[in-house]
């Protein structure tokens, strides 16, 4: 049994271990086939001879060894990192606005400890996701461990990479939870923006160590001193560091800093488990995985732990950490960050609760459950239907596994007349809502109709009642019972929006074209004003920042946060065609923006729709009331073709006829509004 299984080996392992050996044939170089006498059977050649020329490996040989070194590679790792105490840890992240830089830097950071090697191939390692590479945004926070070796002593690095975009705002604030400081990074030629201060703010408030680094210092227009003069305000009592991190310039001088600066994490091994589950994604094969951060204990395969949000008991299958690839450890201690999974495996993404603590069973009375995270809500909501119905449960199954992997989005199932079966989903702002449409179409090559942007809306009715509506098609029309005496509301942000000082006034009117009103202007610099407006949510998601980049020539930027429901007018604009509503258009809007808004559309759709053998009316409507009109006139057939010197009474008879005909017509023909139609109208 054995020799014949180390067969079995032996040529299942020759095809990836032919380079070191040689095949020699016991037999006629021949490839055709010989034949004894005509009738007799066929005969075959031998089968080759695989052998090993002296001093070269056997195939096993070649798999066992590369085995074993892999293994020991793995092992040399854990032995260094078993030997670094608690007081040698050091966990960062690195905030910035966007488009700053953070995963360049990173790269560098995982070169300079030798975790990654300096290869092209290696650029951007922490942004998995194809969106991510394509736009060159990170819009998920990854996090990876390195090994530095400062003044001859080991030192273990724990470093998250963050988002720099105001919608993935809270994967930065629950980053900051396995953090004792942040490199705040700012872009040389671009100076301090809206992003960089709202996280400081944070970073601030959560009580970490700030380290200032100037990023792009090689570019032309880079202006160092006026960085720096601007960081002044931040009142730092650490100097600022000025790197490249595309040519690696002074990049080398930020790992001591990190050591001497960042103070080690807190915690002991011999008290009972207390971990933080930071995140977690979905593995078809492991079900859910976990990053956990570890402040007391020690965990390893087969411990056996509860969680205090859910009360659910599992065994754990693996632990490891991530450098950057998912390498597994024989245990994770105090002050670590890393990832572990069940055996068997969590099932449900639910029952991961970002924020939950987890202890050993029987340690529930003595561990103190840590404060959970704030769930993130939905502030856009889009109803999504396939282009195609026939594809609908291909796209529901893609869709399904999105939301596995990304708790912030909400969904639930949707119908419309005219576009059919779909799904309403909720997200955290317009990019969240772009870059889930764009991971739909890369990831898994599924196209779908997107309908306009909607937020979601209270009413107060008059029996003092509370709703929340989040569909459109939801809202009371104003000749509805319900809505007289009703009282509206829709939520606002403030939006801190920093633009240079000359394009201030093109900034002022914008915002005040937007409903929006001034809270504050401060001078933040002699060339930078920051302004802080009250905005309604709805038209903070009608593409105003689109708008604000080209009124300013892509100078300003914006970073804004929720304050709540204020009462507002509310109306719900429908789209009608021939007299029958459209339900995939329609929005809820403020009575100041519904002449503007209703023009616009029927001009637009009416471009899109096809002429027919009657006459189509494309109307924009507030209830009964019609707000705009646009007529599609129909083929018209030359009835007056065949008179030529006619009595003029002959004439009007034929044209009367015509008309008439053309009533019925309308009365019963159908308008036959085609996906295309849509999908076009709904294209920014």
């Amino acid at each position: 049994m054995g020799s014949r299984l180390t067969q079995k080996l032996a040529s299942i392992h020759m095809r990836s271990c032919l380079r070191p050996i040689r095949v020699r044939t016991a037999y006629n170089s021949s490839l055709n086939p010989t034949w004894s006498s005509p009738g007799l059977k066929r005969h075959f050649p031998r089968r080759a001879r695989i052998t090993a020329e002296p001093g070269l490996l056997s195939p096993i040989s070649v798999t066992l060894r590369r085995y074993n070194a892999s293994k020991t590679g793995s092992s040399d790792l854990e032995r260094r990192i078993a030997a670094i105490p608690i007081s040698r840890f050091r966990n960062f992240c690195i905030i910035a606005h966007i488009d700053h830089g953070k995963s360049t830097v990173s790269d560098r950071l995982l070169e300079l400890t030798g975790t990654i090697s300096s290869s092209n191939a290696n650029r951007q390692i922490l942004d998995t996701l194809e969106v991510e590479r394509e736009r060159g945004i990170t819009v998920k926070a990854q996090s990876v461990t390195m090994i530095y070796n400062h003044n001859g002593l080991d030192y273990l690095l724990h470093l998250v990479d963050t988002p720099g975009h105001v919608d993935f705002k809270n994967e930065v604030i629950n980053s900051f939870s396995t953090c004792g400081g942040a490199l705040l990074l700012v872009d040389a030629s671009q100076g301090v923006q809206a992003q960089t201060v709202a996280n400081f703010y944070l970073a601030f408030a959560e009580g970490l160590k700030i380290l200032p680094v100037i990023n792009k210092i090689d570019m032309v227009a880079a202006d160092v001193p006026r960085v720096l003069e601007q960081l002044e305000s931040f009142e730092l009592d650490t100097k600022a560091i000025a790197v490249s991190a595309k040519t690696g310039l002074n990049v080398e001088e930020i790992l001591p800093a990190v050591v001497e600066n960042i103070p080690a994490p807190a915690g002991d091994e011999t008290k009972p488990l207390k971990m933080l589950l930071v995140d977690s994604w979905y593995d078809n094969f492991r079900g859910v995985i976990c990053l956990v951060r570890l402040f007391d204990g020690t965990i390893k395969a087969g411990d056996n732990l509860v969680s205090f949000a859910t009360g659910n008991k599992y065994t754990v299958g693996e632990v490891g950490i991530r450098y950057p690839t998912p390498v597994p450890q024989t245990v994770l201690r105090a002050g670590q960050v890393g990832y572990i999974f069940f055996n068997p495996g969590m099932k449900k993404i639910q029952d991961a609760k970002v924020g939950d603590t987890f202890t050993t069973v029987g340690s529930e009375d003595a561990v103190e459950p840590l404060p959970n995270f704030r769930e993130p809500q939905p502030m856009v909501f889009v109803a999504a239907f396939p282009t195609d119905p026939i594809d609908y449960n291909r796209i529901a199954d893609s869709i399904g596994q999105l939301v596995l992997n990304d708790r912030s989005v909400t969904l639930s199932k949707d119908h419309s007349e005219a576009l059919g079966a779909g799904w309403r989903l909720g997200f955290l702002g317009s990019l969240h809502c772009s870059v889930f449409q764009d991971r739909l179409k890369m990831e898994h090559g599924a196209s779908v109709i997107i309908t306009e942007p909607a937020v979601k809306t209270k009413v107060m009715w008059r029996d003092g009642t509370e709703a929340v509506i989040q569909n459109p098609s939801d809202f009371p029309d104003p000749e509805d019972g319900r809505a007289r005496g009703a009282t509206f509301y829709e939520p606002y942000v403030r939006a801190t929006i920093t633009i240079p000082e000359e394009y201030l006034g093109r900034a002022i009117e914008l915002c005040e074209a937007n409903r929006g009103e001034q809270e504050s202007i401060e001078f933040f610099h002699s060339t930078q004003v920051i302004l802080k407006y009250r905005i309604p949510t709805a038209q903070l998601v009608d593409d105003m920042f689109g708008k604000l980049k080209g009124v300013t020539k892509g100078y300003a930027t914006l970073d804004y946060e929720e304050i709540g429901f204020f009462e507002s007018k509310l109306v719900k604009l429908q789209l009608l065609v021939n007299k029958q509503p459209v339900d995939a258009i329609s929005r809820v809007v403020h009575m100041s923006q519904v002449e503007r808004l209703g023009r616009a559309w029927v001009t637009k759709f009416k471009g899109y729709i096809q002429r027919e053998m009657f006459e189509v009316v494309i109307q924009a409507a507030v209830g009964k009331k019609i707000i705009a009109r646009e007529t599609l006139k129909p083929f018209r057939k030359d009835v007056l073709a065949k008179l030529h010197a006619s009595d003029i009474t002959r004439r009007k008879k034929l044209l009367e006829k015509q008309k008439e005909g053309r009533k019925r017509l309308r009365a019963i023909g159908n308008v036959l509004i085609p996906n295309e139609a849509f999908q076009k109208f709904l294209t920014k």
